[in-house]
């Protein structure tokens, strides 16, 4: 069987940054270990949760060679909760040989106790949500930490032996300046983390912040969010700022130094098979998506009342999957191959997007050499534009 991610969702924070578009929320800490209970609950149960949907148990044993613990912050539930909840996940799925085993983490979240107890559990790769080296800036989203407890969780999580890390920056926070973003980036570096993320703020009424930018209100500090042109210029100086220093840019948002490219990522996506466990969290085998229950709190029910937490289900189109491979493999820098897909859905299925892919290389989005297309990197900054035209209407 192909091999599998895993993820698990911890949706709670200590604080609710105004950007976020995520369903994390602040809790009250009594109700951390009952959530961990359910997630440990739900990797019990799997068979008997997937059978009433026809979601095939066995595929839930192929081997898993990449876990992912996301959020919210899943530090915030301290080591002992952490490691029940990876010895019950290792005791129900067959873990391969070599897995890379991420934990995200927030500055000033985690100790260097914590990180030793996690790195002993076999998690070799942090994610960590820096987001800006400008404290300012983190203070006006609502950013507990500074940038100081930036650079003395790296230097923690060094001292206990994490060799693979990655930071998250984001360009368009309140009062952000090409100056200012020129720091951020400059202090990554200075870090020499193995992976980077670069991703724009998404006004949207999803967060509070992106509402509130919406609505032309003056709340969070949205007076101060710079405009989409200066999104688009800092994402444009981080660019060629990584390549110098030796990262390589391999999916729109994504730069690492060769080798430490994010395998779970991957999986998203190149269609390959993923679970997801806890609050909210989406699964895909090949052919089938679904997702659990958002609200913590009815995941928890839903477990303790021994009912399945599957709040959406679906079987994917042929035509569907076909979608999904042009625009999530069109992310990646070496884009996707078309007798792939010829060979997986048929040429047939495939020809009616060739018209799509000759009109977009035309105009110089989109590089189609012999079977392989890609985004040209000018495309980049509209590729959800571009995505939009391999949709059936």
């Amino acid at each position: 069987m192909e091999p599998a991610g895993l993820y698990v969702q911890i949706p709670f924070c200590a604080s609710k940054c105004s950007f976020c578009n995520f369903s994390s929320r602040v809790e009250r800490p009594e109700v951390f270990a009952a959530y961990a209970g359910a997630v440990c609950q739900e990797i019990e149960r799997l068979p008997e949760i997937y059978a009433p949907h026809g979601i095939d148990a066995r595929c839930a044993s192929a081997p898993v060679d990449t876990v992912y613990i996301g959020g919210g912050t899943p530090t915030i539930l301290g080591a002992d909760l952490l490691c029940e909840m990876v010895e019950r996940l290792r005791r129900g799925f067959s873990f391969a040989e070599r897995v890379e085993f991420t934990l995200e983490t927030t500055p000033g979240s985690a100790d260097g106790e914590f990180l030793r107890r996690a790195h002993a559990l076999g998690i070799n790769r942090l994610s960590v949500g820096a987001q800006s080296f400008e404290d300012r800036e983190l203070k006006a989203v609502g950013r507990l930490n500074s940038a100081a407890e930036t650079f003395a969780l790296v230097d923690s999580a060094r001292k206990v032996g994490f060799s693979n890390i990655s930071l998250d920056l984001i360009a368009g926070l309140p009062f952000q300046t090409a100056l200012s973003w020129q720091t951020s980036l400059r202090a990554a570096l200075s870090l020499r983390p193995e992976h980077l993320s670069i991703y724009l703020f998404e006004i949207d009424a999803k967060s509070r912040l992106g509402n509130e930018v919406l609505e032309h209100g003056r709340r969070y500090h949205a007076i101060e969010v710079p405009g989409e042109d200066f999104m688009a210029e800092a994402y444009e100086t981080a660019r060629p700022m990584l390549a110098d220093a030796g990262y390589v840019q391999y999916e729109i948002s994504n730069f690492a130094l060769p080798g430490f490219e994010s395998r779970h990522n991957r999986k998203y996506w190149q269609l390959a098979p993923y679970f997801g466990i806890g609050a909210g969290a989406h699964s895909f085998d090949g052919v089938h998506r679904w997702a659990n229950v958002v609200s913590s709190e009815r995941y928890v029910e839903m477990l303790d009342m021994k009912k399945s937490p599957i709040a959406e289900f679906r079987s994917l189109t042929s035509k569907e999957l076909l979608e999904e491979f042009f625009f999530l493999g069109l992310r990646q820098r070496d884009g996707i191959d078309l007798e792939f897909a010829r060979r997986q859905w048929g040429t047939e299925a495939v020809q009616p997007w060739e018209a799509t892919i000759s009109n977009l290389a035309g105009e110089g989005l989109l590089d189609h050499r012999r079977e392989r297309v890609s985004l040209t990197p000018r495309a980049y900054l509209v590729s959800n534009e571009i995505f939009q035209q391999f949709l059936a209407d």
